[in-house]
């Protein structure tokens, strides 16, 4: 194992620690998260735990299902208790970026009807300023190429992505526009104005949205705070 999947599986495993019994939890999308629901999923069985689930993504799901965590839609949901995730970068503010797997749209819905959001990340994602990582945009395929350009005149360098020689599809069946800004000077401004294009669906960018950061320090976990 890889430093890199060393980090990943410790602290992905230590958040499942962060979740009782009762609880209805969210489950994000990505290989550090994997490492949360498998734990849970030992846990629930060892320890008789009465957990459900919502997940973020068909992978997850998928996931999820295999390993006989109880899932429910999130429309049968009033809220929910904790939802567990993982990010691309992370800045000291616990602002981020999300979306590399793709899944940002229902990782944002799911992430907006939790009380309490807990990112887990690698080393490699703590950053003192976001934009280094491509910050991804999902876009309705409708006029997707108009969308291209505006965000192209805004200097966000956007990038269609790919699967193979198809453009890659999101769960909603969209495009993502990956936008290589390189820094991210107003993260709050910059959401506002790719949310505010016509056919933009959801951008990224997650902010005031993260409460606790589990990331790896060396071979221990670090717990940062909002």
């Amino acid at each position: 194992m890889d430093q890199q999947t060393y980090e990943k599986k410790m602290v992905g495993e230590k958040a499942a620690e962060y979740i009782k019994d009762g609880m209805i939890v969210g489950l994000g999308t990505g290989s550090t998260v994997a490492f949360t629901t498998k734990k849970l999923a030992d846990r629930i069985k060892a320890e008789n735990l009465s957990i459900q689930a919502v997940s973020t993504s068909h992978a997850t799901s998928k996931l999820a299902e295999s390993l006989g965590i109880s899932l429910l839609d999130l429309n049968d949901v009033q809220k929910i208790d904790l939802t567990i995730d993982g990010c691309d970068e992370f800045d000291p503010e616990l602002n981020g970026i999300k979306g590399g797997g793709g899944a940002l749209l229902f990782e944002k819905i799911v992430a907006q009807a939790s009380d309490r959001n807990i990112w887990v990340a690698d080393a490699s994602k703590a950053v003192n300023q976001l934009g280094a990582f491509p910050l991804p945009v999902e876009v309705l395929r409708f006029g997707w190429r108009h969308m291209f350009r505006a965000m192209e005149e805004k200097g966000l360098h956007p990038k269609l992505r790919m699967n193979g020689e198809e453009p890659f599809l999101t769960d909603s069946k969209n495009y993502i526009l990956d936008c290589h800004a390189k820094a991210i000077d107003d993260a709050k401004a910059l959401a506002g104005w790719l949310n505010a294009l016509p056919g933009v669906v959801e951008n990224g960018l997650f902010i005031n949205i993260c409460d606790q950061v589990l990331a790896a320090d060396h071979d221990k976990v670090k717990v940062i705070n909002r």
